[in-house]
């Protein structure tokens, strides 16, 4: 997890926390999909190639290898880290959107999170033999998205 708080990188006129993930990738998009339906996560989710990403602090390769998370005030986390984080901030009322909330709260404390940051590279560089999945969303040996 990359961490920043001096709120360099912030669009102006953006209030919401930013969710990124590949929109080239079919499997990132129907996560990000889910996501948006079931969690109705309090933040802005969207594709890393819609968005000013020098402005963000964040490099293409770091997008196109991992989800991330871009908090209001600057704070960066990426991959298991930026999913516990969009995750905690379930917008659901009730037993399901507390049920959320408390995932995204056990998958930040250790040690759930090092399991989960030693999984999410597999998965992430697995992603293109995942359901939903096109050559778009392979991540070529040096960490560049497949396109």
């Amino acid at each position: 997890m990359t961490t920043r708080s001096d709120g360099e990188g912030w669009p102006a006129g953006r209030q919401r926390p930013l969710f990124l993930y590949d929109g080239d990738c079919g499997f990132c998009t129907r996560s990000a999909q889910f996501i948006r339906s079931a969690v109705r996560p309090t933040v802005d989710i969207e594709p890393w190639q819609r968005m000013p990403l020098a402005t963000l602090g964040v490099s293409a390769g770091q997008a196109g290898r991992a989800v991330w998370w871009i908090g209001a005030h600057g704070q960066r986390a990426s991959g298991a880290a930026a999913i516990a984080l969009v995750l905690g901030r379930s917008g659901r009322v009730g037993a399901r959107g507390a049920a959320w909330r408390i995932a995204g709260r056990v998958l930040a404390v250790p040690p759930v999170s090092w399991v989960a940051a030693g999984v999410y590279p597999v998965v992430a560089g697995n992603r293109h033999r995942l359901p939903g999945a096109t050559a778009a969303c392979a991540v070529q040996p040096g960490g560049a998205p497949g396109r």
